[in-house]
């Protein structure tokens, strides 16, 4: 299954980007820039994200918009290690596709995911739009406990690979329910897992760039550890805190504008960089 989706990811990214040719690429007055793009938790690429996407790729960017275990339609399928080498492989078609600078970006949960992954591979830029779904907050560590506590039993009954059905929650809808594995659900719901945020946050690379995004109408407990968030970071003068006039749905499009003006910005100032862009 793992190779199997990997396998789908490139050719998803490669179907959807043109060919650049070397002598394209040098006649670019910047680096060229791939981003891959995450959607939010039970959202899928052709929604909040699709707008974000397409604006990047009408202004150069090669973009893989990517489905993440965490959409509508997989529901936490693969493990987090194996959603880490979805966007690995992405970041990977991008380069051999002509892009000099690579970037990673998301919206929700995507946001947070970006930052976890910003914390295993280096990469020149992490956009954070509206980041959620920390599941070591005090809502979720409330409303999930019971699955939480019940995929660790599965586990230590040696049931973690039979299939079962758990909850996941969002401040959209409340609890829902997910059907996955104890050991897929656990690496994705454990508080002091890899979708902690403060955690995650404090995690990425030193080295690696932050354009982290709060919308002005966003939901007020993601307003609410913004200070939190921005102290956590690593400290680097591409940092950059943008509030756009929007809702935490509408974030991605109305920042549009704003991330390209900003990746392009560190694209060129780290043009003189020639280290690998992806590192363990």
């Amino acid at each position: 299954m793992r190779n199997l989706l990997l396998n789908v990811v490139v050719m998803t990214v490669m179907a959807a980007m043109p060919v650049l040719s070397q002598a394209a690429a040098s006649d670019t007055a910047s680096p060229r820039v791939g981003v891959v793009v995450m959607h939010g938790k039970g959202g899928s690429p052709k929604f909040m994200v699709a707008g974000l996407a397409n604006y990047l790729r009408d202004n150069g960017c090669l973009v893989a918009n990517l489905e993440m275990p965490w959409s509508g339609r997989r529901k936490y399928d693969v493990s987090v290690n194996d959603a880490v080498n979805e966007v690995k492989v992405a970041l990977d078609v991008l380069r051999q596709q002509g892009a000099q600078r690579l970037f990673v970006a998301g919206h929700s949960q995507g946001g947070l995911f970006a930052f976890y992954f910003a914390g295993k591979h280096k990469v020149d830029g992490l956009i954070a739009i509206a980041p959620g779904g920390s599941v070591a907050n005090k809502v979720f560590r409330e409303n999930l406990y019971e699955p939480v506590e019940r995929a660790r039993s599965l586990i230590a009954q040696g049931k973690g690979n039979e299939k079962a059905v758990f909850s996941d929650w969002e401040n959209a809808k409340g609890l829902f329910d997910v059907s996955t594995t104890a050991a897929i659900y656990l690496d994705w719901f454990d508080p002091e897992g890899a979708m902690n945020q403060p955690k995650a946050v404090e995690s990425v690379i030193p080295g690696v760039p932050i354009l982290y995004i709060v919308p002005e109408r966003d939901y007020p407990g993601l307003i609410r550890v913004q200070a939190q968030m921005l102290s956590l970071m690593p400290k680097n003068s591409g940092n950059k805190l943008y509030e756009p006039n929007a809702t935490h749905t509408g974030a991605p499009t109305a920042s549009k504008e704003e991330i390209l003006r900003w990746i392009t910005e560190i694209a060129v100032n780290n043009r003189s960089n020639n280290a690998t862009l992806i590192q363990e």
